[in-house]
């Protein structure tokens, strides 16, 4: 891939009490010209973090500004996967509808059949963890 074109990458960040106060992500934007998209955070003063986003730009910047990250004490995981449903075990109870952010998996209200839109899925895996009979997986696909 050319340095100088886009890249684009979602990714989990883990940091400790001690970075919650520094400007991290308005650094990547200033000092290496990388946009983000906040999927989800959860970040309290004095407690860890997590967050995760996605970060786009020149694949150059976007190496660099991993870099800085991961030099600032920042944990970095690759979440770019994909979720896949097993429709045979899906039972259609729902409960994964009230967990999923994007509304990729949503009640269809004149069949009262749970669907998945994979399209506008985020590879969260929040749907994973509260499915009763395990009919919606997780596939990664990563290189970090």
């Amino acid at each position: 891939m050319d340095s100088s074109s886009q890249y684009s990458k979602i990714i989990s960040l883990h940091f400790s009490s001690d970075v919650v106060r520094r400007p991290m992500m308005y650094n990547l934007a200033k000092h290496f010209d990388l946009t983000f998209n906040i999927i989800k955070a959860r970040i309290s003063p004095r407690e860890e973090g997590h967050m995760i986003l996605e970060l786009s730009g020149k694949e150059e910047d976007y190496k660099k500004g991993i870099s800085y990250l991961q030099e600032h004490g920042i944990s970095i995981q690759d979440v770019a996967r994909s979720i896949n449903r097993d429709e045979e075990s899906c039972t259609h109870c729902g409960m994964c509808t009230a967990l999923c952010l994007t509304k990729a998996l949503y009640l269809d209200q004149d069949t009262r059949m749970v669907l998945f839109d994979s399209s506008k899925c985020t590879a969260c895996g929040m749907c994973t963890k509260i499915c009763p009979v395990s009919a919606m997986q997780t596939e990664a696909n990563g290189d970090f």
